[in-house]
């Protein structure tokens, strides 16, 4: 009935309390890290993250209800979700610019205060022929599948598309566990120096984005196997395809430049 007396194409949300919980929750969850970090007390913290999670599914169920079985995100609707995408992508590309500025300033023109040189004395770089170029490796594959599965689900291909979108799952998780045996290996901590700063900065940042990604495609997994995609509907699954070559581009100069050149 509510869809038959619109007059418009446009979709205007119904009240929710997942976005002020949702501030709040994230209110908790920082709070916590600084305790955590400064008072090695880890309970506010798992509360924060708890809740987030909580409201990150009660959330994303609504609009997935809202787009796949009220049909109320028509074609108007999914232009303005697509521009937002690339808007917040283009703010992300942003983000990650402020880490490179502060990198190649200190790197190109070395303080005397860090030495005159770079990297810094008795800072031990990472080798990039070892991890970080298995990592870009598995981040170059994951975005081959990606396209791949892209490609088989407007080809109406879904077990093409879930076993090719599965193999994404599995690459980006890799990735996470090799990023954090390197953490963990790691012969310089984010206190030393500024090329510390910026290395755990730079690629942590990435890597929390990683593990963004790879739950957005897991989503998408779990989408597809209850049949919300078709060849013609498909913005959720095509928004995460996005993010995720945003994910790999970003990487690549991360590789690039930290790694390789930095070192």
């Amino acid at each position: 009935m509510m869809l038959m007396m619109k007059n418009h194409p446009f979709h205007l949300v119904d009240y929710s309390p997942w976005p002020i919980l949702g501030a709040f929750s994230t209110m908790i969850l920082v709070s916590g890290s600084i305790m955590m970090f400064n008072f090695y007390n880890n309970n506010l913290f798992f509360l924060g993250l708890t809740l987030i999670l909580l409201i990150m599914f009660q959330w994303w169920r609504d609009i997935i209800r809202e787009s796949t079985f009220q049909g109320l995100h028509t074609k108007i609707v999914v232009n303005g979700l697509r521009w937002g995408m690339i808007l917040f992508i283009i703010s992300e590309i942003f983000f990650f610019t402020s880490f490179f500025w502060a990198f190649f300033h200190s790197s190109l023109s070395p303080s005397i205060e860090i030495g005159g040189l770079w990297p810094p004395k008795g800072i031990i770089p990472f080798n990039p022929m070892n991890i970080p170029l298995m990592n870009t490796l598995i981040l170059i594959s994951s975005g081959f599948s990606i396209t791949w599965a892209h490609h088989s689900l407007m080809n109406n291909k879904k077990t093409e598309t879930i076993f090719s979108l599965t193999i994404t799952v599995l690459l980006g998780i890799l990735f996470s566990l090799l990023q954090l045996y390197e953490y963990m290996e790691a012969p310089f901590t984010m206190a030393d120096s500024i090329y510390g700063s910026t290395f755990f900065m730079a690629t942590g940042f990435h890597g929390i984005h990683v593990l963004i990604g790879s739950t957005f495609i897991m989503i998408n997994l779990l989408r597809l196997n209850f049949n919300h995609f078709s060849k013609n509907r498909h913005f959720g699954f095509e928004a995460s395809t996005w993010y995720w070559h945003f994910v790999d581009v970003i990487w690549l100069f991360l590789y690039i430049s930290i790694y390789w050149w930095g070192s």
